[in-house]
């Protein structure tokens, strides 16, 4: 039966209040924050201008946000980097200095960005390492923290009796060998795992009216480079070149370059400093494959986002937890104060700010709590000493910040928009220092701090850098 046209355009009217009501909820609604943490990840990839490693996805991520072209850890090793930017304060000589730092107990008094979140009315949620240690600061999660299990997992026969063997030995952190290409499942990875309860956990919060703080962490491309064949198949190992600065920098202190550590653990890999050619070669295609391995990780979480109907009302950070020496200066791993130890990758979609633009506007990665704090809406914490980036997000090209600054055991380094200038503590007079200047040398390879020539600069770098640095605290001052 056809209904009279008053009745018709009187229902179309409710509808169209009920879609207008409806838009401005949609509105008026915080955006939510999906928070994606990458292990060990150099900006070495497409949207940062290099077109060697397979990486779609994080492209594709980079065409709809601000790329940030010199963005800066804290302190080049997992635990002191998360803790201080989960806190937004700097790290100092007695804060923030080891793997295993925690921001609930370093920086005791201080809300953790998580906190602050879930206390202005977020969900938030912690999968994967996010923080690195799981019970960190866990009263910041509206959930107990989740962990996909096997982050040291090999997937052939002979690597897992090797490495159970290597555990039993005495000393700590004995592996398995650097690197695996295993024709494995995919789903037998940790970080698959991750990715698919990242993409569970997107279907049951998208069905709540609360806004929310999903911080997922992916552990590749960290070591061992373990990662199914199909990935290390992307690339040609003959082709695979090493480093342009397969050498210790001219001049450069010896406290500055380390032995590369953490490499040692592993099973085949000798104790003589510089590697040969083949084992450099083995971990940098590793390397390569790990990448490509948690794009495709990655990728699976932002098309859910897409699927759901989520990615115009979510923020999207995309952060690396620090550098990564892949062979430069002879050094592996990261725990140094050069540039490839403390650049890591940054990337930032917010709804309303424009897609596909880079700065090179220098930032710290305690510039990310008060960051998302502005682009939440929220009240930003007397405690942060960082500096929000949301409106070098609107315009690129403005001015920013003349320095950025981080540190690694007794070393503090300072980058400018020209050059990077490290100073290291200790007994030892004069201090060891190094002075790269990006303009002649990018790749710092020569130290020039102690050429007459520099005298001005070296000595402005050190007056900027010892003001600014963190400062060691003590109990009666702990905020």
């Amino acid at each position: 039966m056809m209904l009279p046209l008053k009745t018709l355009v009187t229902a179309a009217l409710v509808l169209l209040g009920l879609c207008s009501a409806t838009a401005e909820a949609a509105g008026n609604r915080k955006p939510n924050v999906l928070f994606i943490a990458v292990d060990d990840l150099r900006p070495e990839l497409g949207c940062y201008g290099r077109s060697h490693m397979h990486t779609p996805h994080l492209d594709r991520l980079a065409s709809r946000g601000m790329v940030f072209q010199r963005a800066y850890c804290m302190v080049p090793t997992c635990g002191a980097s998360r803790a201080s930017l989960f806190t937004g304060i700097r790290p100092a000589s007695n804060r923030f200095t080891s793997y295993q730092a925690r921001a609930d107990r370093e920086a005791p008094g201080i809300k953790t960005l998580n906190t602050h979140f879930r206390e202005n009315g977020y969900h938030t949620v912690s999968l994967g390492k996010v923080l690195h240690v799981p019970d960190d600061n866990v009263h910041g999660w509206s959930e107990k923290p989740w962990r996909a299990d096997g982050y040291l997992d090999y997937h052939t026969p002979e690597n897992q009796k090797l490495h159970a063997e290597r555990q039993k030995l005495p000393g700590s952190r004995k592996r398995g060998p650097a690197w695996e290409a295993a024709d494995a499942p995919e789903e037998n990875y940790a970080d698959a795992n991750n990715a698919a309860r990242a993409v569970a956990d997107l279907r049951r919060l998208a069905k709540s009216d609360q806004p929310f703080f999903l911080a997922v962490g992916f552990y590749r491309p960290h070591l061992p480079f373990v990662a199914p064949k199909k990935y290390w198949d992307l690339y040609d190992h003959d082709k695979i070149q090493l480093p342009e600065t397969y050498h210790v920098p001219q001049d450069a202190p010896a406290v500055a370059v380390h032995g590369s550590g953490e490499l040692r653990a592993y099973s085949n890999i000798p104790s003589k400093r510089v590697l040969e050619e083949e084992t450099a070669r083995n971990l940098i295609h590793g390397y390569y494959a790990c990448v490509s391995f948690v794009d495709a990780q990655i990728g699976k979480v932002l098309d859910e986002l897409d699927r759901l109907g989520l990615a115009d009302n979510t923020i999207v950070v995309l952060w690396g937890d620090h550098g990564w020496n892949l062979g430069d200066h002879t050094m592996w791993c990261k725990h140094s104060c050069f540039e490839s130890s403390v650049h890591a990758p940054l990337i930032v979609v917010a709804p309303g700010i424009e897609g596909g633009r880079q700065t090179n506007g220098l930032v710290e990665f305690i510039d990310i709590y008060p960051s998302l704090c502005e682009l939440c809406g929220l009240p930003a914490p007397d405690h942060l000493e960082g500096r929000s980036f949301a409106p070098l997000m609107k315009n690129p090209e403005m001015p920013w910040k003349d320095a950025a600054i981080s540190r690694f055991g007794q070393g503090d380094t300072i980058r400018t928009d020209r050059y990077r200038f490290s100073e290291y503590g200790g007994i030892q007079e004069p201090r060891p220092r190094m002075l790269y200047d990006h303009e002649t040398d990018p790749i710092e390879d020569v130290n020039v701090s102690e050429r007459p020539e520099n005298a001005e600069i070296v000595k402005e770098l050190t007056q900027m850098l010892r003001q600014r640095k963190g400062k060691p605290f003590s109990k009666k001052a702990d905020r």
